[in-house]
């Protein structure tokens, strides 16, 4: 996809409209978010993920236009795994729910201006070395694998490990033991001192960098333009916040993701060394992408259901249990 100097700089001005909307509309007050008003908003990016794909579909063809809503869902539901995290995060910061908005806002920029490092630092890689895919489609699979071994554990990460960034911001800065409304810096004392909505917003804008190291080489598997990885990472993170309100509570029932999502990455695993090979010269079957949007949307599809079923079920068993005990 040819893109011009003055598309990616209208994009990117757009992206930026949007999120200063966002802000203003949304997410100048602190306050608590309702399901009401993070359906709405969820609703709002969805939709304009999809025009933004019709767009490409009406500038540059069928083509483009599947790639970016391939590599949107993909990074979607990767996304969703990081809900987890940040669930974790918040709970081990008592960020107040009021508050919790803001540090999500701010930390998915955080992720989104690294994430675009990352996107820049592949497209080069790739650029220059076509090898590389082999590298990318083998860490996939092995990913894939690491997930299924995870979920099969009966070990439940219940605690929040800081990065090492993390860790030096908290070593070299001190901080409050206090949250000081928005603040990210206070006076006290007469020396100036971090506060903990300040370390908050770097640990979920860090720790989504950890995620992308399996996201991004998942996108390049779907597509090599670096113009779709980004805008499709883009319209995936900007969603989050409303996201995490959104489904909060029902991130328990989701028992099948990690299955669901290893079934992707292999997949995108395989697509990868394939095309890996075919760029060799060996004669092997390319996977296309109505093949792979139809693979990722069943998965999730399947996916879902099938953990609403088994939460459904297990709640069932334990409301039985409880009934023979009484």
């Amino acid at each position: 996809m040819d893109v011009s100097l003055a598309m990616w700089a209208s994009t990117i001005l757009a992206l930026c409209a949007l999120i200063a909307a966002d802000f203003f509309i949304g997410g100048r007050k602190p306050h608590e978010v309702s399901l009401r008003e993070a359906g709405a908003w969820t609703a709002v990016w969805v939709v304009l993920a999809v025009l933004f794909g019709g767009f490409l579909w009406w500038h540059s063809g069928a083509q483009p236009a599947g790639e970016f809503f391939a590599g949107y869902i993909t990074e979607k539901s990767l996304s969703v795994d990081n809900l987890f995290v940040f669930i974790l995060i918040m709970a081990k910061f008592a960020v107040p729910r009021a508050y919790q908005q803001r540090v999500l806002m701010v930390g998915v920029l955080i992720a989104l201006v690294l994430r675009a490092v990352f996107i820049a630092a592949g497209a080069a890689v790739i650029g220059s070395f076509s090898w590389v895919f082999f590298l990318f489609g083998a860490f996939l699979i092995w990913t894939a694998w690491k997930l299924v071994q995870d979920a099969r554990s009966d070990e439940e990460e219940d605690e929040f490990e800081e990065n090492r960034l993390l860790k030096a911001v908290q070593k070299r800065f001190p901080a409050t033991d206090r949250y000081h409304g928005t603040k990210l810096v206070v006076r006290e004392g007469g020396r100036r001192l971090i506060t903990p909505m300040l370390v908050v917003m770097v640990a979920i804008g860090t720790t989504d960098v950890l995620f992308a190291l399996d996201s991004i080489p998942a996108i390049f598997g779907l597509t090599q333009d670096p113009y779709i990885v980004f805008t499709a990472n883009a319209f995936a993170l900007m969603g989050l916040r409303q996201l995490y309100f959104l489904i909060g509570g029902l991130l328990t029932k989701l028992v099948h993701l990690s299955y669901g999502l290893s079934i992707i990455l292999g997949f995108i695993g395989v697509k990868l060394v394939l095309h890996a090979l075919h760029e060799a010269g060996v004669h092997v079957p390319e996977i296309g992408i109505p093949l792979s949007l139809g693979v990722i949307c069943t998965v999730l599809a399947v996916t879902t259901v099938t953990s609403l079923v088994a939460s459904r079920r297990r709640a069932d068993d334990e409301a039985a249990r409880e009934r023979v005990d009484a």
